[in-house]
């Protein structure tokens, strides 16, 4: 009689645990078709439109328009952003070894998203608290930002304006090589005192 207690005991806690492990399972699932889903509204443009290649492939950034005296000094710049498009044979070559070092190591290896990087700030900013690790975003995630940037009144938006400045980052990778990317960038980023680009 003991023995058969026993056992019966065993096959109860062994269809206990199987039914635990059926849950945890569909609730894994539940949770990648709900991250699915919100990846597929954020391409759709639920959190705000996504440009397309066309659009990418055009891109235009305003320049300053610069007023000379007939002796060719300049007597006054107009802008909305002050910017002068620099060709890159005109930038350093330590410039861009100083930016990608600093800001995506591995920029020539990742198709506009680092998923090591992004691991890394789950891991360690995330999870351990840890504000010293810095972002996970790409130079072309950066890019992305600059050209399309955040609404910042809206904290709630930032889960999806990261999801949308990776879809756009792709996108600008589909369409640049990796040096025409980084002459965007530089001529893109904003240097404070509405002055842009190097």
């Amino acid at each position: 009689m003991i023995p058969k207690k026993t056992s019966r005991r065993k096959s109860k806690s062994k269809s206990n645990n199987k039914g635990l492990f059926r849950k945890v399972g569909y609730a894994i699932l539940a949770f990648i078709a709900l991250i699915v889903l919100f990846i597929i509204t954020v391409y759709w443009g639920w959190f705000g439109a996504i440009p397309g290649k066309t659009e990418l492939s055009q891109i235009r950034q305003n320049q300053a328009t610069e007023v000379y005296s007939g002796d060719g000094e300049v007597l006054g710049k107009y802008y909305y952003e002050n910017r002068v498009i620099v060709p890159m044979d005109k930038i350093s070559p330590w410039l861009v070894k100083a930016l990608i070092a600093t800001e995506d190591a591995r920029f020539f290896s990742h198709n506009g998203i680092d998923f090591r990087s992004l691991a890394r700030v789950l891991f360690k900013t995330v999870l351990l608290q840890d504000a010293s690790q810095g972002g996970g975003s790409t130079l072309s995630q950066q890019l992305a930002k600059n050209l399309y940037p955040r609404d910042r009144q809206k904290a709630w938006m930032t889960i999806p304006s990261k999801v949308r400045e990776m879809i756009i980052a792709r996108r600008l990778e589909g369409i640049y090589d990796k040096e025409e990317l980084l002459h965007l960038y530089l001529n893109t980023v904003p240097f404070g005192d509405n002055i842009y680009g190097v």
